[in-house]
């Protein structure tokens, strides 16, 4: 095992390295692979390559779209611009940023920059959260379609319906009663869950939890994995945030949900939570993800280090849900602060 990752692992990504080579025309450079962190829709493997240390990101779901990636090299820029910071993506000798490895495989190429988790409970961390999701609201331009030209992604704004969950719990899996109380609790849970204004909409990363917001060297935020970019109101994506950072074990820290909040809006940050459709974004996007990964978890076709990660995953999913009384009591922090 290295990192994390089997052997057969790393004899798959040699393969992709070969063809990682010939594209960006590294030569007969000595190229060294070690495993780096995974998440549900990919795994970074860094390569060091003579000086120079890169992140190849190994994309397991539905690849984006050249459009999409277009979308972020031109967010990133804007990002950068503002002090943001964030690993540069880099292009192939034909100017490819998406490339396609043999057998279908697609891969991104970035920057391998040091990074460690930062940690919920350290004193500046709510402040730190807030200032950085304050300049990415403020340099975002206005979306009001998905970067394919499609209309905003469901996944932020729907939940699954009561047939959706038939098929996990009625599983015999161990989690399946679990996930047959929280689909019970949908319909009221999250009754308010509705599309945002469309007229409100910028372009958010949409996935800034704690394994995309780490910090550098010198303790700086830096935010990884772009992937998820496209429109959304900035004030549900602040209510995702809160709890994203700081809610686990059904357990909100009010105080540093509060913290936050007030450096987002002491910085500028456009967004506000003023009522129960703003948590939209949190609760669709939860249950989504629950009903994905328990899918995955009971599929006999899916490989075997899938099915591993989403039980992983369904375990961590079912302690952030959160509670009605729990959203009101954020909704009231939030009132407080304006």
């Amino acid at each position: 095992m290295v990192g994390g990752c089997s052997a057969r692992g790393l004899i798959v990504v040699d393969d992709l390295v070969a063809h990682v080579r010939d594209a960006f025309g590294w030569g007969d450079a000595d190229v060294v692979v070690s495993a780096g962190p995974r998440g549900a829709l990919g795994q970074i493997w860094r390569l060091d390559v003579g000086p120079a240390s890169y992140a190849l990101k190994e994309i397991f779901a539905e690849p984006p779209s050249e459009a999409l990636v277009e979308a972020e090299l031109a967010f990133a820029r804007r990002a950068a611009a503002s002090g943001v910071r964030l690993p540069a993506s880099h292009s192939d000798r034909e100017g490819r940023h998406l490339l396609t490895a043999p057998g279908g495989t697609r891969l991104r190429l970035y920057d391998w920059l040091d990074l460690r988790p930062v940690s919920p409970a350290a004193p500046a961390t709510p402040q730190l959260l807030g200032a950085l999701l304050a300049r990415l609201h403020r340099c975002a331009p206005a979306a009001t379609a998905e970067p394919d030209g499609g209309p905003p992604d469901r996944w932020y704004d729907r939940v699954p319906a009561a047939s959706d969950w038939a098929e996990v719990t009625g599983s015999d899996a161990a989690w399946a009663a679990q996930v047959a109380a929280v689909a019970a609790a949908v319909p009221e849970l999250c009754a308010a869950v509705a599309p945002a204004d469309p007229a409100g909409l910028v372009v958010c990363h949409r996935d800034l939890h704690p394994e995309n917001v780490l910090a550098g060297e010198d303790g700086a935020l830096v935010v990884v994995d772009w992937d998820n970019l496209g429109p959304a109101a900035p004030g549900r994506e602040l209510a995702r945030a809160l709890f994203d950072w700081f809610y686990e074990d059904h357990v909100a820290d009010l105080g540093a949900m509060g913290r936050m909040y007030e450096a987002y809006v002491r910085a500028g940050g456009p967004g506000r939570v003023t009522g129960p459709a703003d948590f939209s974004m949190l609760l669709a996007s939860r249950m989504n993800f629950l009903l994905v990964q328990s899918r995955v978890a009971i599929d006999p076709e899916a490989e075997p280090r899938h099915r591993e990660w989403a039980e992983r995953e369904i375990d961590e999913t079912l302690r952030l849900l959160p509670t009605a009384r729990q959203l009101a009591d954020v909704l009231e922090l939030a009132c407080r602060h304006e």
